[in-house]
C-alpha cells in the first residue's frame, strides 16, 4: 500500500503535472504569461503524433488478435453508454435543460487525448507496461459519444440532426486524423522505423508535454475564470463525481478484458475523461442552441484539472490494489 501511495505521489509531483499546475495558477492570478498560438499548435501535432506512432510500433510486434477486437468494440460500447449515465446524474444535480445536459454528456463520453498521454507518462514513471492498440481503443472512443448526445438532445428538440458536416467534423477531425495517420505510420515501419527517428519520437517527448501542459493550464484557469458564474455547486459535483464513476466502468472493463495493469490505468483514464477538441467542434456544428461556456468549463476547467492532479494518481492506486 505504501509503495501505491508513494507512486502516486511520485506522479503528482511530476515537472510533468506542476507544469499544468504553474499555467493553471497564473491564469487564476492573472498573468501576462503566454504560449504563442502557432507554438501551442506544434507541441499538439509533436505529441499527437509521437503518441500515434508508438502505438503503432507497439502493435506491430503483435498479431491482429480477438484481444485487440474485443478492446475496439469495448471502448466504441463505452463511449456510447456513459453519455447516458452522464444525461442521467446531470438531471439529479443540476437544473440544465436538454440540450445543455445532451452535450456536457457527449464531452463525458469522449475522451481527452492529452489526459491520455499524461497516463501514459504516469505509466512510464511507475514502471508499468501497456497494450500497444490502446491508442486506437482512443481512437475509436473521440466519436461515438457524439451520435449519443444528439440521441438525447432531439428529445427535447426535433430540429436536432446528423447532417453532412457534423459528420465532417466527426471524422475528419485533425486529432483523429493524426492520431490513426501516425499509428499506422508506426504499425507499417515498425521496430526499424522507430529506430530511424527514435531521438525525435521518445527523448524530447516528456519536455514538450511539459510545456503542452503549462499553455493547457493557461488555457483551462482562463476558462474557468470567462465563466465561473455558469458553473453552479451541482456542477463542480458533476465534473468531479462523472470521471470517478467512468473511470470504475473503465475498471470493470478492463478486468473483463483481461488487460494488464498499464492497459486498465490507460482504459479507466479514457473513461473518465472529457473531451475539449472534438466534442466542441461537432457541438457547434450540431447543437449551435447549447451553451459552450458551460461544457467547455466543464471539461476544461473542472475534470481535466482533476483527472490531471487527482485522478490520475488515484486510478493509478486502484489498479495497482486490484491487480496486487
Amino acid at each position: 500500500m505504501n509503495d501505491i501511495l508513494a507512486s502516486a505521489g511520485n506522479n503528482l509531483l511530476s515537472p510533468i503535472i506542476l507544469s499544468f499546475v504553474l499555467g493553471f495558477f497564473a491564469a487564476i492570478v492573472r498573468s501576462d504569461l503566454t504560449i504563442p498560438e502557432a507554438m501551442a499548435k506544434a507541441l499538439s501535432i509533436y505529441l499527437l503524433f509521437a503518441i500515434g506512432f508508438k502505438g503503432g510500433v507497439a502493435v506491430s510486434s503483435n498479431e491482429f488478435d480477438i484481444g485487440v477486437l474485443m478492446a475496439l468494440i469495448a471502448g466504441t460500447l463505452l463511449s456510447l453508454l456513459i453519455p447516458f449515465i452522464a444525461f442521467a446524474l446531470l438531471k439529479v444535480l443540476t437544473n440544465l435543460g436538454t440540450l445543455d445536459r445532451a452535450a456536457v454528456a457527449g464531452h463525458y463520453g469522449s475522451i481527452s487525448i492529452v489526459t491520455f498521454v499524461a497516463a501514459t507518462s504516469a505509466l512510464e514513471l511507475s514502471g508499468l507496461a501497456s497494450e500497444g492498440y490502446m491508442v486506437a481503443v482512443a481512437a475509436a472512443m473521440e466519436a461515438p459519444a457524439i451520435v449519443t448526445a444528439l440521441w438525447l438532445a432531439s428529445r427535447g428538440d426535433k430540429n436536432s440532426r446528423m447532417n453532412s458536416g457534423m459528420w465532417r467534423e466527426i471524422l475528419l477531425n485533425g486529432s483523429i486524423v493524426l492520431l490513426l495517420g501516425a499509428f499506422m505510420i508506426g504499425l507499417l515501419s515498425g521496430a526499424q522505423g522507430m529506430k530511424e527517428v527514435e531521438s525525435f519520437i521518445v527523448t524530447p517527448f516528456k519536455g514538450v508535454l511539459c510545456l503542452f501542459l503549462l499553455d493547457i493550464g493557461l488555457v483551462a484557469g482562463r476558462s474557468l475564470l470567462q465563466s465561473h458564474k455558469l458553473i453552479t455547486r451541482g456542477l463542480v459535483a458533476f465534473g468531479v463525481l462523472m470521471p470517478l464513476i467512468g473511470s470504475a466502468i473503465g475498471l470493470v472493463t478492463a478486468l473483463a478484458l483481461n488487460l494488464s495493469e498499464g492497459g486498465a490505468l490507460l482504459l479507466m483514464v479514457l473513461s473518465a475523461s472529457a473531451s475539449y477538441i472534438a466534442v466542441p467542434a461537432a457541438m457547434r456544428v450540431a447543437l449551435p442552441e447549447a451553451n459552450a461556456g458551460i461544457y467547455l468549463t466543464l471539461s476544461l476547467g473542472i475534470t481535466f484539472p482533476f483527472n490531471l492532479t487527482v485522478g490520475i494518481p488515484l486510478y493509478l492506486a486502484a489498479v495497482g490494489l486490484i491487480y496486487s
